[in-house]
């Protein structure tokens, strides 16, 4: 198996996956329920919702229901009836979940990944973006990427605070700019 090979890459890919499920397991957690806390941490307002967390994990509304449903009795996540749909829930993180978000096992592989040379970082990081958007691609799932690289993001936008969603007719706060959402369609 050549060392840049498909084969290696996806062994060396899945061995990590494997490092960082194991590490999930840190605070009596399972792996999805970290997913979950992550997700709720960088996902935006429009974005922190049941159905858009079971289309970022690509499970089934019965798991995320259940990975919630754990979070909240944890006292990590809490559910809010959203003001403009009675019908949907919004999500957040509470005080607790975003402590133990802080303590985050994620952060080993961070260290590691911050070891790396600026030119590995973006090597690695467009070729993982490549492999992730044709698996995505593959099975028609959305790429839930960040507002400011949105065709519908609008930057100092007369209407915004200090940005705007076209989309969603919405003003955005400067640190909205930086949160994934599940409306995100990348700019051309």
């Amino acid at each position: 198996m050549a060392r840049d090979g498909p084969e290696h890459i996806a062994a060396l890919i899945e061995r990590i996956g494997r490092l960082l499920s194991t590490d999930a397991h840190a605070a009596g957690l399972a792996p999805v329920q970290w997913e979950a806390l992550r997700y709720l941490g960088r996902a935006n307002r429009f974005s922190r919702t049941p159905a858009a967390l079971t289309a970022y994990l690509g499970l089934t509304k019965g798991t995320v229901s259940q990975t919630l449903n754990a979070l909240e009795a944890r006292g990590l996540v809490t559910k809010q009836v959203d003001p403009g749909d009675r019908r949907s829930r919004r999500l957040s993180l509470s005080l607790a979940g975003r402590t133990l978000l802080e303590r985050d096992p994620l952060a080993q592989t961070l260290a590691a990944t911050r070891d790396l040379s600026d030119a590995q970082r973006t090597a690695l990081a467009r070729g993982l973006e490549s492999i992730l958007s044709a698996r995505l691609d593959e099975r028609q799932r959305k790429p839930f990427g960040q507002c400011r690289d949105c065709r519908y993001f609008a930057r100092r936008h007369p209407e915004g605070a200090p940005h705007y969603c076209g989309l969603l007719d919405e003003p955005l706060a400067q640190e909205e700019q930086n949160l994934i959402c599940h409306e995100q369609q990348p700019a051309a």
